[in-house]
């Protein structure tokens, strides 16, 4: 695609994360929110298949209002020991991550999905994340400090938010919900490759 027009791009999230780490690349695209109630989709208990489920889901809502454009969406998902830590309701529920999260491994998974026309491609990142151990007036501080209810496991990696996180195991990107090898990887079934468009 790379000679010829590139179709219209739409970032289906209006993350502010995910619109940076686009911006790395110069390719233009623009924001658009799925009309999918994410809420609605219950945890089956596998994370790969849950955040596949919902990237999924996003982009084909997104497909109809865009049919010719290159979709991209994403969701994801922190998960140990069977439970899974989506975007935390309330101040209650937000410490209560922290606070069994601390001091222990966990995973975050991405699922990427890109849509173009008929076709559709999927993959999914895993970063294993070792947190520091916390108090409670840590964590109290954190949350005092850091915005947390649009983040999955309630924190984030970037800026300030690292001082909980002690060591990773995989792709940093993919912990601030936007895995940039993943998204390469996808877009190359569509003939876009993100080294012509490093800036």
């Amino acid at each position: 695609m790379t000679s010829l027009p590139i179709p219209q791009i739409i970032l289906g999230s209006q993350s502010p994360r995910r619109k940076e780490i686009m911006s790395y690349f110069s390719l233009p695209f623009m924001q658009a929110s799925p009309h999918y109630d994410e809420d609605a989709i219950p945890f089956p208990g596998d994370p790969i298949h849950f955040v596949n489920t919902l990237s999924k889901g996003k982009a084909d809502s997104l497909h109809p209002l865009y049919p010719n454009s290159i979709i991209i969406t994403a969701d994801t998902t922190v998960y140990r020991h069977g439970k899974n830590y989506g975007k935390p309701r309330n101040d209650v529920e937000a410490f209560a991550f922290l606070k069994e999260l601390a001091g222990n491994w966990h995973s975050v998974f991405t699922g990427l999905t890109v849509r173009y026309q008929n076709k559709e491609f999927q993959d999914v990142s895993e970063t294993r994340v070792l947190f520091n151990p916390l108090s409670d007036k840590q964590i109290h501080a954190y949350y005092q400090k850091l915005p947390y209810t649009d983040k999955a496991g309630g924190y984030m990696i970037q800026q300030a938010g690292g001082i909980i996180v002690q060591k990773i195991d995989g792709c940093y990107y993919n912990v601030m919900g936007f895995p940039i090898n993943s998204l390469h990887k996808l877009l190359l079934n569509i003939d876009l490759d993100l080294w012509d468009y490093i800036q």
